[in-house]
C-alpha cells in the first residue's frame, strides 16, 4: 500500500466514525443543555459557588459570568505557576517567571494553549493536573455554552433571555467533557500513552551523558486537550512524543477527539432550532472546506520535487515516520481549522505552500468545524454575513432562521470577523517594525515573516500551535501574545452574546416565497464562497509576503 492510499484511508475512516458519532452525541448535546433537572452533583457545585441554575440570564448577565469566571481561571492559574516552589510534587522546579506566568494564564483560559516553555521541564505535577488539565476542561465548556447561548438566541422569540451561564458552564463539564475524557483517557492508556506520577528519570547513556525523562498524567490531560480542543501538550514535543501519541491507531484517534464534539453540536443546533437541514446545511459547509484542505495539503507534502524528496516519498522533514505524511498532514489541517493547536509534527518544516494552508485554516476563524463551541459560533456569524450579502443581491430584507438580519446584527457580525484579523495584523506588524522583536526569528526572509505571523494568528485565533523557529519565549512574545489570546477570546464572545440578545428579543418572521432556503446546498455553497472571499480579502497581502513567496521561490 502506498502512502497516498494510507492517507485517504486514514481519512474515509475519520469520517466514518465522525458519521456514526454524529446524531447520538449531537443529540445528547440538545438535552443537554435543554434540559430542566439538575444532577446532584452539579446542585452541590451551584451551592458552592452561590450560583442559581434557574434563573434565566439576559446577555449582559451571561456575559458578565463569562469574563467573572475567566478573570478568576487567569488570576488562580496565574498564582499556582508563581507558587510551584512551595507545592507539592513541583519535581524541584522553580515558580514560573512573572511574565510567563501570566502567558500561561492567558492561554489556558482563553482555550489557546499556547506554550512558550518546555512542559517536562517546567511544570510540576500539581500545576500540570490542579492548573492546566482543570482549565482544559472548563475552558472548553465556556466556549460551549457561548454557542449554547447564540443558539438559543435564534431558537427563542420576544423575551431576551439566553439561559443560565452557570448551569450551561457545570453541564458542560459534568454530562459532556468529564465522561467522554474518561473513555478517552482508557483508549490512550490502552494503547501505550503514560499515566503515572514518577519523578525524573536518568535515561541511557548520550553522547558522553544521560538524558532525563519524567511522567506524569499524560493520558488524562492528552484526552481533554484534544476532545476540549484545548492542544496544550504534557511535553515540549506535544502530540509527536511518543509518551502522548506512541502509534499511527493513537494519532487517528487523537484527530477524531479533536473533531468529535465540534462535529456533534451541529446536530445539536439543528435540534435546538427545531430543524435539522439547517444543521446539516452548517456541517456540509465546514465538511466543505475540511475536506479541500487535507487534499491540498496531501497534495503539497507527497509532491515529489528533487532526489531527497523522491526518496523519502514525500516531504517528510519535521513529520514523524510512524505517522507518515498522509496521518500528518491530517493532523495539521484538523488542528489548525480548530482551536487545537496540538500537532504531531512542526509546521514550520512543512512546504511553503502546506505552511501556507496551515495559517490559512486558522486565518479562517477556526470554523472548518472549528473549537468547541466557538467553531459553531463562528460559523453562525459567517451565516449571518452571507444571508445579508444574499438579501443584497435580490433587494430583500435578509432573515436567517426567522429572525431579521438589521442593522444592530450586522454590525455585531462585522466586528465579530474584524477583530482577531486586527489583533493579528497589528502585533505582526509591531513585532517587525521595532528593533528587539525580530532578534526572536531565527530564519531570515519569507520564512521568517511567516513565523511571526504564524504565531500571532495563532494567539488570536485561539489555536496555540507554532513555527517553532521563533523563539517566543521573551518579554515582548509573551505579553503580546497573551494580550492577543484573552482579546482574541473575549472580545468576539462580546459581540456574539450581544447578538444572540438581540435575536432573542425579535418576533419571528414567518416564511414566504421569497425567503433564502438556508437548509439548501445552494446556501452552503454561498456560505464556503463568502468564507474564503472575506479571508482572502483580509490576509492575502501577508500571505503573500509570507509562505506564498517561499512557496513560489
Amino acid at each position: 500500500m502506498g502512502p497516498t492510499t494510507a492517507g485517504l484511508l486514514q481519512a474515509s475512516a475519520l469520517v466514518g466514525a465522525l458519521a456514526v458519532a454524529h446524531v447520538p452525541l449531537g443529540n445528547h448535546l440538545a438535552r443537554v443543555y435543554s434540559s430542566d433537572r439538575h444532577w446532584r452533583v452539579e446542585k452541590w457545585i451551584y451551592k458552592g459557588i452561590g450560583a442559581d441554575p434557574d434563573a434565566q440570564l439576559r446577555w449582559t448577565a451571561y456575559l458578565r459570568g463569562v469574563l467573572a469566571f475567566s478573570l478568576a481561571g487567569v488570576l488562580f492559574l496565574y498564582l499556582l505557576q508563581r507558587l510551584q516552589g512551595v507545592l507539592p510534587g513541583s519535581l524541584g522546579f522553580d515558580p514560573v517567571a512573572p511574565v510567563q506566568a501570566f502567558n500561561t494564564a492567558a492561554s489556558f483560559v482563553a482555550n489557546t494553549n499556547w506554550q512558550s516553555y518546555s512542559g517536562e521541564q517546567t511544570m510540576g505535577h500539581v500545576v500540570q493536573t490542579a492548573g492546566l488539565a482543570v482549565q482544559n476542561f472548563v475552558s472548553a465548556a465556556v466556549g460551549m455554552a457561548v454557542a449554547v447561548a447564540l443558539v438559543r438566541g435564534f431558537a427563542r422569540t420576544r423575551g431576551g433571555e439566553l439561559g443560565n451561564f452557570w448551569a450551561d458552564l457545570v453541564r458542560g463539564v459534568t454530562r459532556v467533557l468529564v465522561p467522554l475524557a474518561v473513555v478517552g483517557a482508557l483508549v490512550l492508556v490502552a494503547c501505550g500513552v503514560v499515566q503515572n506520577f514518577s519523578g525524573i528519570h536518568e535515561v541511557g547513556q548520550f553522547m558522553g551523558g544521560s538524558q532525563q525523562w519524567n511522567g506524569g498524567a499524560v493520558a488524562s490531560q492528552e484526552a481533554v486537550k484534544e476532545l476540549g480542543t484545548n492542544g496544550g501538550g504534557y511535553f515540549n514535543a506535544n502530540s509527536a512524543h511518543p509518551f502522548e501519541n506512541p502509534t499511527g491507531f493513537t494519532n487517528l484517534f487523537e484527530i477524531f477527539l479533536i473533531l468529535l464534539i465540534p462535529v456533534a453540536l451541529t446536530r445539536t443546533f439543528g435540534v435546538m432550532v427545531g430543524s435539522v437541514r439547517q444543521g446539516y446545511a452548517i456541517l456540509g459547509a465546514m465538511a466543505t472546506i475540511w475536506a479541500g484542505f487535507v487534499a491540498l495539503m496531501m497534495w503539497t507534502e507527497f509532491a515529489h520535487h528533487g532526489p531527497a524528496l523522491q526518496a523519502a516519498g514525500g516531504a517528510m522533514e519535521g513529520k514523524e515516520l510512524r505517522f507518515g505524511i498522509g496521518g500528518s498532514s491530517i493532523f495539521a489541517v484538523t488542528t489548525t481549522l480548530t482551536s487545537t493547536g496540538a500537532v504531531d509534527s512542526f509546521h514550520s518544516s512543512y512546504t511553503g505552500l502546506g505552511g501556507g494552508i496551515t495559517l490559512l485554516g486558522m486565518m479562517l476563524g477556526e470554523i472548518a468545524p472549528g473549537g468547541v463551541g466557538s467553531g459553531l459560533y463562528g460559523m453562525l456569524i459567517m451565516a449571518v454575513v452571507a444571508v445579508f450579502i444574499a438579501g443584497l443581491m435580490v433587494g430583500r430584507t435578509p432573515e436567517y432562521l426567522g429572525k431579521k438580519i438589521g442593522p444592530r446584527e450586522i454590525k455585531l457580525a462585522a466586528l465579530y470577523i474584524l477583530v482577531t484579523p486586527a489583533l493579528v495584523l497589528v502585533f505582526t506588524a509591531l513585532s517587525l517594525a521595532l528593533p528587539t522583536p525580530p532578534h526572536s526569528m531565527l530564519n531570515p526572509g519569507a520564512h521568517g515573516f511567516s513565523e511571526v505571523l504564524y504565531a500571532f494568528t495563532s494567539a488570536a485565533n485561539n489555536n496555540g500551535s507554532a513555527f517553532a523557529g521563533l523563539n517566543a519565549n521573551t518579554d515582548w512574545y509573551n505579553t503580546t501574545t497573551g494580550l492577543a489570546m484573552l482579546l482574541g477570546r473575549f472580545l468576539p464572545m462580546v459581540f456574539v452574546l450581544a447578538l444572540a440578545g438581540s435575536l432573542a428579543g425579535q418576533r419571528p418572521v414567518p416564511v414566504t416565497a421569497g425567503t433564502l432556503r438556508t437548509g439548501k446546498p445552494m446556501f452552503t455553497g454561498l456560505l464556503v464562497g463568502a468564507i474564503l472571499i472575506i479571508v482572502g480579502l483580509t490576509y492575502f497581502p501577508a500571505l503573500a509576503l509570507g509562505p506564498l513567496a517561499e512557496g513560489l521561490a
